[in-house]
């Protein structure tokens, strides 16, 4: 009977210090994600739209840095004049975004940041659009279910502008500005199997007639296994100044899988 007890209690303990193994082992502080989503249309018109998303997070200590990138890209399908058949890309566009966090007060509530973005369009306003800046930021709110960060600095922005002469001949013009460049990313878990995200980007150009940019991103994102996620995604782009045929505000609506690994 004690040999009994005895063993029982070996395995008690066993199992104890197992858990308490479980429950120490640290948080991996690199997470990461990828997202497809296509659309394919066959009949009068054919086409092919692709977009892809790669997202990357690491953070350890006191620092916490993310990196994004969008690829968006349509093809379709087109005929001479002497009948002849070919595809031809109607739409293309990538982007990319990094930002570098370093928390400055025991609270870890504020924090110092360097941003830098780069967006490539082959059809837009602009043929590209950069932009660094440097501030100061602060998590304003944070709970088990969400979290609200906000940060503010001043910066520079280079727009690759598309322009068009007396002749309708399209020429590019380089446009530099310094900016304040403000952001704010709310995130909410409405349970544990959908969550919401919304991104506020302001690019405000410090002189008149230059252009700003403002950006917003809303996001649905539901589990659909544990390392699988489907997410609906509407962003809107606005650019202040732009040539008269093209477009100040552009939109986009999205559906992708993310899978997260």
């Amino acid at each position: 009977m004690n040999n009994k007890l005895v063993t029982a209690a070996l395995l008690a303990g066993l199992s104890l210090n197992a858990f308490a193994e479980d429950a120490a082992a640290p948080k991996d502080p690199l997470t990461m994600s990828a997202e497809l989503g296509a659309l394919f249309k066959s009949g009068d018109n054919k086409s092919t739209d692709i977009k892809i998303g790669f997202d990357a997070d690491y953070e350890k200590d006191l620092w916490r840095s993310s990196v994004s990138f969008d690829l968006l890209a349509r093809k379709a399908d087109d005929e001479d004049d002497n009948g002849n058949k070919f595809s031809e890309t109607t739409d293309q566009k990538w982007k990319i975004v990094g930002q570098t966090n370093y928390t400055i007060d025991t609270e870890r509530s504020n924090y110092v940041y360097g941003n830098v973005s780069y967006e490539d369009n082959r059809f837009g306003g602009f043929e590209s659009q950069a932009s660094i800046s440097a501030g100061w930021g602060r998590r304003w709110f944070e709970s088990k279910n969400g979290t609200f960060d906000a940060d503010i600095g001043p910066g520079y922005k280079s727009d690759v502008a598309r322009l068009k002469d007396t002749n309708e001949n399209e020429y590019t013009e380089t446009q530099g500005a310094f900016m304040i460049q403000a952001q704010a990313l709310y995130t909410r878990k409405i349970n544990e199997h959908v969550e919401f995200k919304q991104l506020l980007v302001v690019k405000h150009a410090t002189k008149s007639g230059e252009n700003s940019n403002y950006q917003a991103e809303s996001s649905l994102s539901t589990k659909l296994i544990s390392t699988l996620q489907l997410k609906i995604s509407f962003k809107v782009d606005h650019n202040t100044e732009v040539a008269e045929e093209k477009e100040n505000t552009n939109t986009q609506t999205a559906i992708t899988l993310v899978y997260s690994f």
